[in-house]
């Protein structure tokens, strides 16, 4: 009796999108239909490129009140990157460990300290500045940070010191020499134009406070 070839099995039901069959000599094949497989593909990709959308739609405006920082009157609104974060987590922990974004005590703070913590801060922030990259300035957001950090030392902190520091530092050194016995605290609200600078120092130090606030809250996200 002749033997008989083995017809091929199909093990699936057919389908338009792929198939399973099991040929005579054992082998197994898959067929999947290139055309719904293309359709899939493209559905994900659309999805993705969706979903990419959407999550950059949540990036909030970021926006920073000029008058509140002491630079003009103006808001300053952008998308923030990891930049701008990175920029504003810097100058934050710098606000925050210098006698600059931290409220003033005048009957304890020694003014001719919180000089030198301003004074140091313009360097600190020029290196910083000078640390990123010209690619990243080029973009919007981060080119608004930077030119926000700059306008806050020469408009926000520059006329103050421009004005006061120099007068009171030539004053309070001669006066030390002359009442060592006295505290520095004590010396120092004998200036002779004390209630005019000291207003205009603790004014200067609300908007630096704010302006550590705004770089807080830019780092964070919230």
């Amino acid at each position: 009796m002749a033997s008989q070839a083995i017809p091929d099995t199909q093990l699936a039901a057919p389908s338009d999108i792929f198939s399973v069959v099991l040929a005579e000599d054992w082998t197994l094949s898959i067929d999947i239909a290139t055309i719904p497989l293309a359709v899939a593909l493209i559905i994900v990709v659309v999805i993705f490129i969706a979903w990419r959308l959407w999550a950059s739609r949540r990036v909030l405006d970021f926006e920073i009140d000029g008058a509140e920082v002491g630079i003009g009157d103006f808001k300053m609104a952008f998308k923030p990157n990891d930049t701008d974060r990175q920029i504003a987590y810097s100058i934050w922990v710098e606000l925050s460990t210098r006698k600059i974004g931290l409220p003033i005590d005048l009957e304890n703070d020694v003014i001719s300290e919180v000089y030198d913590s301003w004074y140091s801060f313009f360097g600190v922030t020029r290196e910083l500045v000078k640390t990123i990259p010209v690619s990243k300035v080029r973009h919007d957001s981060t080119g608004k940070i930077i030119k926000l950090s700059i306008e806050v030392l020469n408009e926000g902190l520059r006329p103050h010191l421009t004005k006061w520091q120099a007068r009171y530092i030539r004053w309070y050194e001669h006066q030390t020499k002359e009442h060592s016995e006295k505290s520095p605290q004590q010396i120092q609200a004998d200036f002779p134009d004390y209630d005019a600078l000291s207003t205009d120092m603790l004014s200067v130090n609300k908007k630096l406070i704010r302006y550590r606030e705004k770089m807080n809250e830019l780092a964070v996200g919230h």
